[in-house]
């Protein structure tokens, strides 16, 4: 171990100190003869030490105790984040005459797996229930019970429900079903595998952060970056990769066989083609299972890289837990031991037999914290963020009718993923806690949920946007408008019984933040006077542009006074030409790539050139000025210049002006027929005012001058007034047709839209209003969607039949408000779900599908212990008639239990039901035709 002494340079030190369970400090261990420790980020961490019985301090650790590890550059002594261990394995051999004994220690934390979530009064099939709440409201219940039960007496905590350990508002709420017995240390490890929490501990201190604040700062940007330089911090630097895991495309296999392929072209691929799989139990949409695909191959799109760096702690100039810690992103060698930011994933010490420090580093790169991040995100989608939930109690009998309670802790999670064409898109997750009873508290079982959403907008409609059964207590909801805010509902489903819709919860649709690759350095050349600048269409380490790529940016700027402007942009391989720059002058270009949500790569390698003259600089100066061209006087007009000599093809475009010609010098009939093309007249050279009233008529313009041409600003309609056609009309947003009729303005319309489903022209098709102005009609058609509906008279409002087609599912059926909405639905599950009402008992003509109905009977008005049941119309085709009988006494008790019951006779117009009670009975039925 390095000893510091005072009064001599120091530049690092570690010491072990041992501490009594829970108590107080008992001596420092001067004699190791070596141990290492390590410092995992969000994990436990780990001692392992080696000791001699018969060294000094010994017997310190002949009873269970703590060992701290401190470190010190020359000053105070310090025990880092995480360096508390307990000693509670030991290991020896006693024919070692020397006594040496090993000592695997855990952190501090380690015994946090021993406090376990216990049950509680309300509890939901066998789970305890957090909705809505921060993480730091579930971990102090685990600490909270537990320490009430005397467990962790020693443990402490410096966070609460509503702010972190840095005194920070929880940034987000998690609905959750737990099952008892889960230990703390497990609810910790998970919450910081998905992204809502960092956690450490500060000697007997647990400290909990909001997931990328305190526990990931970044020492690499700034004046002064932490850079851990070869040979100077870092003496080891060996890099393990691997292609095992590449893969270009993967089928995915969700429910009920539905199957999807996603690809990646951007994969690296040196044999080809190359594929994988995956199996996603419970996902049945393929939105969701696209987006899990382009995750898994973003993930296995490239090499992957393990980074481990030795450092050298008497040498270096920045040192652990001094200068950086566990989470932090530093700079450092990275893959080819090009310097990057990198995330520090452990940290790891050691001091040998010899007493010497070492170390070494885990480091995470930018793709592989990208692809932490995107597990994560899919992570999230499958589990409903980090929420889960059961079915309910079990249903309490004779629940027709009644009315489910609101769902609660509804929370929802969004992200933005690419769709196949490269355009951003949003998917929500939402997730609540299930439903157990209802609006009145008595216990009740639901059938299924149903999810609502709309627009953050005032106005907006709700639309329902999932469905799921009774023991799914989430639902993901794609594809969404990327920068939009949508509202979020839920409601329980009992017997056809709607519930109360939940609390509304807002959540912004986020656009897509991941900027495309560095462009690979631009390639420069000069050639008749101007700069070349060609790109090869790839990234910086020669991948290709993902499917969002939009352009890149080519910049220049002198680099003797600094100022860079865009000169040009490729969307592809290929070259941009910069004139007009001076000979000689240096000019520096690099390239910026740019996706379709406006983000932005980091700037390729610079690269300088200047241009060349076009002319020898020996006649520069002579006859050829830089700046005037022809000095004057240099050449004699009559020496020089001869009659035929100067012809149009040697006149520069422009060089002639107006002022140049004398007045009346060109007459008609000194241009050749078809001399002047429309190529020789300048842009805007003739205008409105040039030309003379009523000089171009029909007669002028040919046939076909038209045909191929592009119009643009242009009103063009078949009639002034009456029956007309309106191609582009005054205050049209978009791409418009209208069909009017012979008078008013009630006309049909057809457009084309974008700003339904981004990326996307949708084709709408709306009609006029109908006589009293209550109603119009409207269609939409888009590439997986298509709607057919009777609206209001504004078209913002449900008023009638309804068609709606997608990828998913399909609707048929009336849509006017809550009382009287009624539809089947079909979706890619295979199953079919009716909502609405039947007709109770009506005669609905001979070619009626189904009749139902109920009525009540006795035998003193039946004549008998019978009735009979009529449909009101002989039917078509035969009836299949199922019922039942409810007995109509007002007490129980009195009931025969061995009655019976028959349907003794079924016609096309009627059944007879006979029964052996004596008493009055009701009588319940549904028949069909068939």
């Amino acid at each position: 171990m390095q000893v510091i002494i005072p009064g001599e340079p120091v530049r690092y030190g570690l010491r072990l100190v041992v501490y009594a369970p829970n108590g107080p400090r008992l001596g420092v261990l001067p004699h190791p003869l070596g141990f290492e420790a390590a410092f995992p980020l969000d994990d436990v961490s780990s001692l392992k030490v080696s000791y001699s019985a018969h060294a000094v301090g010994a017997g310190l650790l002949a009873q269970p105790c703590e060992i701290a590890v401190e470190w010190s550059t020359g000053g105070a002594w310090v025990e880092p984040a995480d360096g508390r261990f307990l000693r509670i394995k030991r290991g020896t051999d006693h024919t070692d005459r020397t006594g040496v004994f090993s000592y695997d220690c855990p952190g501090y934390s380690w015994q946090l797996r021993k406090v376990v979530l216990y049950p509680h009064a309300e509890m939901i099939e066998g789970k305890r229930q957090f909705a809505a709440v921060s993480a730091g409201a579930i971990l102090r219940t685990f600490v909270d019970e537990g320490q009430g039960r005397g467990a962790v007496p020693g443990l402490s905590v410096d966070f609460d429900e509503d702010t972190d350990s840095a005194g920070e508002e929880w940034d987000k709420a998690l609905t959750l079903a737990l099952e008892p017995g889960v230990p703390l240390l497990t609810m910790l490890i998970n919450l910081a595998d998905q992204g809502v929490i960092n956690w450490r501990m500060s000697g007997r201190v647990l400290q909990v952060f909001n997931e990328g604040t305190e526990m990931a700062v970044d020492q690499a940007a700034g004046a002064a970056p932490v850079d851990l330089r070869l040979g100077r911090d870092v003496d080891q630097a060996p890099d393990d990769a691997t292609l095992e895991d590449a893969a270009s495309s993967i089928l995915i296999v969700g429910e009920g066989g539905l199957n999807v392929e996603v690809t990646n072209p951007a994969a690296l691929v040196p044999w080809g083609r190359w594929e994988t799989h995956q199996t996603q139990g419970g996902v049945s949409d393929t939105v969701t299972m696209t987006l899990l695909g382009q995750s898994a191959l973003e993930r296995a799109a490239r090499e992957r890289v393990q980074l481990t760096r030795g450092i050298i702690p008497h040498l270096a100039r920045w040192l652990p837990f001094s200068h950086y810690g566990p989470g932090d992103y530093v700079l450092a060698p990275g893959d080819g031991a090009v310097m990057a930011p990198l995330r520090i994933r452990q940290i790891t010490l050691s001091v040998g037999k010899d007493g010497e420090l070492a170390g070494n580093l885990v480091l995470n790169d930018r793709f592989l914290e990208a692809d932490i991040r995107r597990a994560r995100q899919a992570a999230g989608i499958l589990a409903g963020g980090v929420g889960s939930g059961g079915s309910g109690a079990e249903p309490a009998p004779d629940s027709s009718g009644r009315v489910p309670a609101a769902p609660v802790g509804l929370i929802v999670g969004s992200v933005a993923y690419l769709d196949t064409a490269g355009y951003a898109q949003g998917l929500a997750t939402v997730t609540w806690s299930p439903v157990i009873g209802d609006v009145n508290g008595v216990a009740l079982g639901v059938d299924g949920y149903e999810v609502y959403a709309r627009r953050n907008l005032e106005g907006q409609l709700w639309v329902m946007v999932a469905q799921t059964a009774s023991g799914d207590t989430s639902a993901t909801v794609s594809p969404l408008v990327v920068g939009w805010e949508y509202g979020f509902k839920v409601r329980a489903i009992n017997d056809g019984t709607k519930g109360l819709f939940s609390a509304v919860t807002v959540k912004l649709m986020p656009d897509d933040a991941t900027p495309p690759p560095v462009p690979s350095a631009p390639e420069l050349s000069t050639r008749l006077g101007v700069i070349h600048v060609a790109w090869d269409g790839l990234g910086s380490a020669a991948e290709p542009m993902p499917s969002d790529f939009e352009r890149t940016r080519v910049w220049m700027q002198d680099p003797l006074a600094p100022g860079a402007v865009v000169v040009g942009s490729l969307d592809a391989a290929g070259s941009v030409v910069i004139p007009g720059q001076p000979y000689g002058a240096d000019r520096e270009i690099w390239l910026t790539s740019v996706d379709r949500s406006g983000n932005e790569s980091d700037e390729s390698e610079h690269e300088v050139i200047a241009t060349v003259a076009l002319v020898d600089t020996d006649v520069i100066g002579q006859v050829i000025d830089g700046a005037e061209h022809i000095i004057s006087g240099s050449i004699p007009a009559d020496a020089k210049i001869v009659a035929g000599s100067i012809t149009a093809a040697l006149i520069q475009a422009l060089a002639i002006q107006a002022g140049h010609i004398s007045a009346n010098a060109v007459t008609a009939d000194t241009i050749a027929a078809g001399a002047i093309q429309a190529g020789h007249i300048a842009a805007n050279a003739v205008t409105a005012n040039t030309i003379a009233a009523g000089a171009i008529t029909a007669a002028k313009i040919d046939a076909n001058a038209i045909d191929g041409k592009t119009i643009t600003g242009a009103h063009i309609r078949t009639a002034a007034t009456g029956r007309r056609l309106e191609l582009a009309p005054p205050g049209a947003t978009y791409p418009q047709m209208r069909f009017h009729p012979a008078s008013g303005s009630n006309y049909t319309r057809l457009q084309t839209r974008n700003d339904l489903f981004p990326g996307e022209a949708t084709f709408e098709i709306t009609s006029g209003t109908n006589s009293g102005g209550t109603a119009a009609s409207q269609t939409t058609i888009a590439a997986g969607y298509m709607q057919m509906q009777v609206r209001d008279a504004a078209l913002d409002g449900d008023n009638g039949g309804l068609m709606e087609l997608t990828e998913s599912y399909a609707l048929y059926g009336y849509m006017h408000n809550a009382s009287d909405e009624q539809y089947f639905w079909f979706d890619s599950s295979g199953r079919t779900r009716h909502v609405g009402k039947w007709w109770d008992y009506a005669a609905l003509g001979p070619t009626a599908g189904v009749l139902a109905g109920s009525k009540t009977t006795s035998p003193a008005s039946s004549g008998g212990n019978w009735d009979i049941v009529g449909y009101g119309a002989t039917m078509i085709g035969n009836m299949g008639p199922v019922c039942v009988i409810r007995r109509g006494l007002s007490s129980p008790s009195t009931h025969v239990p061995n009655g019976s019951w028959y349907v003794v006779e079924s016609n096309q117009s009627s059944f007879r039901i006979h029964t052996s009670w004596p008493d009055g009975f009701a009588i319940y039925w549904w028949s069909h035709r068939h």
